[in-house]
């Protein structure tokens, strides 16, 4: 067994921590940031009580101001379509709240999802795992260190992804522990975050997170959250070129929705806007019926007419597969991009 985690640590006043704290999390502050009316909102904001409302103030300030519609908005503000009950939508789309061992995921042969936080800087309103039980795996430092054990004895693994939630909620000392000790582990060749906190809080990826993440000898991956272009700022652009100078491969998922980039146009935007920021596609999911989120769903011919689009327009390293998560899968699944008459 490696070291064990530190159980204190300095506590160091972060500005991307100042940031997360002004938070917008009340529907009719953000609105009138937005300058819309809150009056015209009243029923979409008791949504809040399925799931809670939080939108940083970064990313609040990418959105179009006066525009109902934006679909930055439209990702993050309760509405009362969330009451649907539509059928086939569940709680546990992908059939994960049953884990190994608290805080651990082997959904796939060669990969393991460590559940490092349950918090996100962002709450999405199509969020596959809004329902799911971050209480119930809130890994302890004995869980944590019991993690690790079942990765030293599961040789078929070799790569290790930090999720949640978001991984980059959690303190910085954590995660480059948490790195070193995988790290160690032999058959461990990969170490990769996914997160959306660099995307709506882009100061998350400061000196400290660099210096651990940077510095690691495993091939590091960091898999960003974009679903539009306009996601895609200046600042963001600015805080990755460390990343990719130290040699940190930066993809990115994506989720087809309704109202937000349902369109060949916003699809090709968002390919061209990544690759701008040195961020190369990799999957864009079809929606995971998860209960709450089903005005948010294409059908797959929708989906199919928006990839030929895209596959007319861009080069191929510019198109993202067109996937779907079935739980129980031993891997993503591809959606057929055939077009049926």
């Amino acid at each position: 067994m490696g070291q064990m985690i530190p159980k204190k640590t300095i506590s160091v006043e972060h500005n991307w921590l100042k940031e997360l704290a002004m938070s917008f999390t009340d529907p009719a502050s953000l609105l009138r940031y937005l300058s819309l009316n809150p009056e015209d909102f009243l029923k979409d904001s008791q949504a809040r009580q399925l799931f809670p409302m939080r939108v940083p103030r970064h990313f609040a300030s990418l959105m179009r101001k006066g525009d109902p519609h934006d679909p930055l908005l439209r990702q993050v503000l309760p509405l009362r379509d969330e009451f649907t009950q539509a059928p086939g939508f569940t709680s546990d789309p992908l059939d994960e709240h049953d884990t190994e061992l608290p805080g651990l995921l082997h959904k796939y042969q060669s990969r393991v999802l460590l559940i490092v936080r349950g918090g996100c800087a962002v709450n999405c309103r199509y969020c596959f795992r809004r329902h799911f039980p971050y209480a119930d795996n809130a890994a302890s430092r004995k869980q944590f260190v019991q993690s690790l054990d079942y990765l030293r004895t599961t040789p078929e693994v070799n790569e290790v992804i930090l999720s949640g939630g978001d991984p980059l909620m959690a303190k910085d000392s954590h995660l480059a522990w948490l790195a070193d000790e995988i790290a160690g582990i032999s058959h461990i060749r990969r170490l990769r975050i996914h997160t959306r906190l660099p995307v709506v809080l882009p100061a998350r990826l400061d000196t400290e997170f660099f210096d651990w993440f940077a510095s690691s000898p495993l091939q590091r991956i960091l898999v960003l959250h974009i679903n539009h272009a306009s996601e895609v700022s200046d600042e963001l652009k600015a805080r990755l070129v460390r990343l990719r100078e130290a040699g940190v491969t930066l993809l990115n998922q994506a989720v087809l929705l309704k109202g937000v980039n349902d369109s060949g146009q916003a699809q090709v935007a968002l390919s061209e806007a990544l690759f701008e920021a040195g961020i190369l596609p990799y999957y864009l999911h079809m929606l995971d019926k998860v209960g709450g989120a089903s005005h948010f769903y294409l059908d797959d011919e929708t989906a199919r007419a928006i990839m030929a689009e895209v596959i007319k327009r861009l080069p191929g390293f510019l198109v993202p597969k067109l996937v779907r998560e079935i739980g129980g899968q031993p891997g993503k699944t591809p959606v057929d991009l055939q077009l049926h008459p």
